[in-house]
This record gives structure tokens, C-alpha cells and sequence, in this order.
């Protein structure tokens, strides 16, 4: 790790550092969507001259002015839209098919996409909204790719963009939905959306050699972006109130990382090479950290990917 990344490092600064690890690779980034952190992150790739970054997103029409920027920068660099509604399992495999139709090989995955703090509702499959986006559409997806990213051979990386608002709440066994929304808390959903991010990495990490793919989880900040959107003056206020509770890191900050401070960490998680024998690490501030107990437990995790198998309806063997 580079002692001097930080919370104020940029993730241009990140890409200069590690030019190397970014120049004719292939990145997959979910949810690129503009003023976000994986707009930010595809931006400041596209400076290293990567062969390919391919764009998963909802509407291409939306990422159009992402595409725009990229090009802006590096006129050369390859971009490739894949249409991705990640609330939708039939949409996941559509997309996972067109990726794995369009290129030989990712060198790597940033499951960056993600819904924060919304209003009660369930996928068009039945599963609680934040649970079923966060973290089930990227478990699916990710899956269904994972032999393209096997291609890339030892050096391979997956990066789930977590939070530090995993702390808020665990993996609800038994109870994923909330009793249907009855007893629904929209940050306590948003928390076991995210700590089943980080244990996904730690579950992965379990299974497959590190120096084959190492898979990486990461809190990027707290960042102004659209993934606020749903976050009203009362949520922020009861947000504020858990964050004191759960001590969470920089919460206590009045200001707030810029995109290009907020896609650091993503960044160091998708290139550093010293986190390649690190797989299952949770990052924070370009650092390593370490998550809440909840989040960083073998049988937890377990439970959580045989879970995800079920209710995907597909059992897979890595």
C-alpha cells in the first residue's frame, strides 16, 4: 500500500501512481452513472489508456455524456455500453450474456452500482429493493462473468463498493425483507446491503486463490453525489445519529470528498498490486481497515452466498 494515500487522495493521483496496471487492461464498471463515483472512476482510467472500459448501466442515453468525457480525455479508448438493470435477474443475465459474447477476458470488475436509503419496495423478483440491487444483482452478475475475468489469468480483480454504513446493520437471517416492508427501516436496509458486500469478498477470498483473483471491498467516503438522492433532511438527521452510534470513521467531518477524492479507494482496490495476496480486504481512506465484527465473519458469510444461490436459483462453483 502507498503510506501517503488518504482521505484527500485523488484518483487521478492513483492512476498515475499505478499507470502500469491500468494501460491495455479491460474494466467493467456497474453504474457509471454521471456526477457518481463510477463516472469519476472510468474518467480517471481512461487517462492511463486502458484497451477497453465497458459501461454497465440502465440507460445509455444516461451514460452517453460519461462516454463523452472518457473520450475527451483519451480519444483512443474503447468504449462499450451494456444495458443493466441490476433490480432485475432477467436483466442481469442478458447483460451478463452480451459481456461475455463482447470480450475474451476483464482484467477487472467494479460492482459499483448501488441504490441508498429508498423508500420500501422489492425487485420485479420479490426481494427487498436495497438487498436486491445492492447486493444480489452484483453477486448474479458477477457470477455469470466470472469466467471472462478467470481468462485474464493471475492479476484478475473484483472490487465491491461498499460503505462504512455497513455498521448500521447486519445480514438479517431469515428476514431479509423486513416482514415485507412491515417492519422496513431504510438505513438498516441500506446497512445489510452493504455488509453482504464486504462478505462477498470475504466468502470469495475463501474459495479462490488470491494470486488468481483477489477480491476487494471499500467504503469510497461520504461523497455528494446521486447516490443521495432518496436521502431527505429526516433520514440524514437519523444517518447522523447511527454514524455517531456506530463511531463510524470521518462522519464527524462537515465537508465531504469531492468525486475525484471519492473514487480513490475504488481505484486503489481495482490496481494496487500490493492487495493482489490481500484478497477479502475491506478498504477505507486508500488504506486498509477493518469492518464491523458482523461483516467480517466466515460463517456469515457462508450463509449469505448459500442464501444468494437460492434465491438466484443457481448454485456456483468457482
Amino acid at each position: 500500500m502507498v503510506a501517503t494515500f488518504n482521505w484527500g487522495t485523488s484518483g487521478d493521483d492513483v492512476v498515475r501512481t499505478f499507470s502500469n496496471r491500468v494501460k491495455d487492461r479491460i474494466f467493467l464498471i456497474t453504474g457509471p452513472s454521471p456526477n457518481g463515483i463510477g463516472a469519476e472512476v472510468a474518467c480517471a482510467l481512461a487517462a492511463g489508456s486502458p484497451a477497453i472500459l465497458i459501461l454497465a448501466g440502465r440507460s445509455e442515453s444516461k451514460i452517453t455524456p460519461v462516454v463523452q468525457s472518457i473520450h475527451a480525455i483519451n480519444s483512443n479508448v474503447k468504449t462499450i455500453f451494456i444495458q443493466l438493470d441490476l433490480s432485475s435477474q432477467e436483466s442481469v443475465r442478458a447483460a451478463a450474456a452480451k459481456v461475455n459474447h463482447a470480450v475474451d477476458k476483464i482484467d477487472v470488475l467494479i460492482n459499483n452500482a448501488g441504490i441508498m436509503a429508498c423508500p420500501y419496495g422489492t425487485t420485479e423478483d420479490g426481494i427487498e429493493m436495497q438487498f436486491g440491487t445492492n447486493h444480489i444483482g452484483h453477486f448474479l452478475f458477477t457470477n455469470l462473468i466470472f469466467g471472462k475475468i478467470k481468462a485474464a489469468g493471475p492479476g484478475a480483480r473484483i472490487v465491491n463498493v461498499a460503505s462504512s454504513a455497513h455498521r448500521f446493520s447486519g445480514l438479517r437471517v431469515g428476514d431479509i425483507g423486513f416482514k415485507d416492508g412491515s417492519e422496513y427501516d431504510a438505513w438498516d436496509a441500506y446497512g445489510q446491503s452493504k455488509s453482504a458486500n464486504i462478505l462477498f469478498a470475504k466468502y470469495f477470498a475463501s474459495k479462490v486463490p488470491s494470486k488468481e483473483i483477489a477480491c476487494i471491498a471499500l467504503h469510497p467516503g461520504s461523497v455528494l453525489s446521486e447516490l443521495g438522492r432518496y436521502t431527505d433532511a429526516q433520514l440524514m438527521v437519523s444517518a447522523r445519529s447511527r454514524a455517531e452510534k456506530s463511531k463510524l470513521p470521518n462522519f464527524e467531518r462537515l465537508d465531504r470528498k469531492s468525486l475525484q477524492q471519492g473514487c480513490a479507494t475504488t481505484l486503489v482496490g481495482a490496481l494496487d498490486p500490493a492487495l493482489q495476496d490481500k484478497s477479502g480486504t475491506y478498504l477505507s481512506d486508500c488504506q486498509v481497515s477493518i469492518p464491523a465484527a458482523h461483516a467480517n465473519n466466515a460463517e456469515m458469510a457462508e450463509k449469505l452466498w448459500n442464501l444468494s444461490e437460492e434465491i438466484v436459483g443457481q448454485r456456483f462453483l468457482m
